[in-house]
């Protein structure tokens, strides 16, 4: 299943939390040194970074398909990959691997993300796409990223992974099972294995150099590391999972820094920025959740490709990921909704047994049928929080409900109750509900200004707050009449 199938995510309460990255995509296209997918199913490049050990091919082929699995799959948008693989091409000259060739993924996920592992394989969401608002400024993120290829961090960080047992106590203490095979480990571990505030800084001296030395403007990575802090911000308040914006923090002295290496390297000079043929290339872009993963409608979550809904209780809160639904309530109560890969003839309760949750008791699990499909649930507790878990079978996947509380009560249960059983097959009344928001490009009229524009975006929730945001404009400023503008739009 596309989005829920590989990974757990964790609570974000306050209390309980297991933060994860986030990543998207990847492009081919003939003739060139670039490598787009479209499937996700590439092999590894045939040419690599020059220098590159034999064992970072392996560590690339051996990754890849588990990051496309693990984040949402590629975003296929061919205007947005013809982009991608011309701007990686020009940095890769001026990097001088005029003859290696680099695997860009654009990967369908919102987050603000972007991504190196060894072999010459790089990652972009449409997040960090739908952020930026000219060439220059995702080519500073794509040469910072074939930077760290270059230097060699992403195999250090890969050996770095290898090491980190703190997560494996997290994952144990929290939903147990074997930390070794538990995709949330796996995961986690990634985001645990940052790279260095040093490895950081080099990468972002390097990428200048090469975005300066292909043409594109060098000041684009100060100013795009300047919206990445206000997203930062404004994402903060929406989930508490920054994802690569927790790993690339924009401070002040970094923002600054970028500034001055930009002016040593390239003075004054004013280079391609190319903002109406960037705009052009990302019109149209999915923006936020896609509803091929899912869509939170009110209380609801109606996953049109898998074709099932269900609905929380009054006063949760949901958020989708590629990894889960993750639903808080004010209360100190959280539920997580995610899949996980079964064999057919394991029966429900014996996999509700089989040690991938803490604390189970296994005396409490019980069978149940709710609207035509088979579920098995049971109790659950750690020092300190009380669990109600389910899993149900439907068309041969299997999904899980996990409900958290500080402890138990007839509401509490009576709440992962309802939930259960409202989870049913989606009708064609549920799909029509469900409404695509994506990127439009708008150009400003005379007596526009970005107050004005904004005013577009009311109808999102903080719609007027993201536009200043995505277009790097506050509240007061002028626009230019004829230029291009980004707005979020229901579909």
């Amino acid at each position: 299943m596309t989005g829920l199938g590989q990974i757990s995510r964790g609570f974000r309460n306050g209390l309980l939390a297991v933060t994860l990255l986030a990543l998207s995509g990847c492009t081919s296209l003939t003739g060139s040194n670039v490598a787009v997918s479209q499937t996700g199913d590439n092999p590894a490049p045939t040419v690599v970074p020059e220098g590159t050990d034999p064992e970072d091919v392996v560590i690339g082929r051996r990754e890849h398909p588990r990051i496309i699995a693990a984040y949402g799959g590629v975003y296929s948008d061919r205007p947005a990959e013809i982009m991608v693989a011309r701007i990686v091409s020009r940095l890769l000259a001026a990097a001088n691997q005029p003859n290696a060739q680099f695997q860009v993924t654009i990967l369908d996920s919102s987050e603000v993300n972007a991504f190196a592992l060894p072999g010459g394989y790089i990652y972009v969401t449409r997040g960090i796409l739908a952020l930026a608002s000219d060439t220059s400024e995702l080519a500073a993120v794509l040469a910072h990223e074939i930077a760290h290829v270059t230097l060699r961090h992403a195999r250090a960080r890969t050996d770095r992974t290898r090491t980190t047992e703190i997560v494996d106590r997290v994952i144990t203490g929290v939903f147990g099972g074997d930390t070794s095979t538990d995709a949330t480990a796996n995961r986690t571990r990634q985001s645990m294995a940052a790279f260095s505030q040093n490895q950081e800084l080099d990468a972002d001296r390097e990428g200048i150099k090469f975005a300066g030395k292909a043409g594109y403007d060098p000041q684009a990575a100060a100013r795009f590391l300047g919206v990445m802090s206000r997203f930062a911000s404004f994402s903060a308040g929406e989930s508490g999972d920054d994802g690569f914006l927790s790993s690339h923090p924009s401070t002040p002295a970094r923002i600054q820094k970028a500034v001055d290496t930009a002016r040593t390297m390239f003075g004054q000079a004013s280079l391609e920025t190319d903002r109406d043929g960037y705009l052009a290339s990302i019109a149209g872009l999915t923006f936020g959740d896609s509803p091929a993963q899912g869509s939170i409608v009110g209380r609801r979550f109606i996953h049109t490709a898998s074709k099932f809904t269900f609905t929380v209780p009054a006063g949760y809160t949901l958020q989708n990921s590629q990894s889960a639904v993750v639903g808080v309530a004010g209360d100190g109560e959280a539920v997580r909704f995610d899949s996980a890969d079964v064999q057919a003839n394991v029966p429900l309760s014996d996999y509700l047994k089989s040690g991938w949750i803490a604390g189970l008791k296994a005396d409490s699990v019980t069978t149940q049928s709710f609207n035509g499909i088979d579920m098995a649930s049971g109790l659950a507790q750690t020092d300190q929080w009380f669990f109600r878990v389910s899993v149900m079978r439907l068309d041969g996947q299997v999904y899980r409900f996990i409900f958290a509380a500080k402890s138990d009560s007839s509401r509490f249960a009576q709440g992962a109750e309802e939930t259960l059983k409202s989870f049913r097959r989606a009708e064609a009344s549920d799909l029509n509900q469900v409404r695509k928001v994506a990127v439009r490009v708008v150009t400003a009229r005379s007596g526009d200004s970005a107050d004005s524009l904004a005013r577009q975006m009311a109808g999102l929730s903080r719609g007027s707050e993201l536009f200043y945001i995505i277009n790097d404009l506050y509240p007061g400023d002028a626009v230019v009449p004829g230029e291009k503008y980004k707005v979020v739009v229901l579909q």
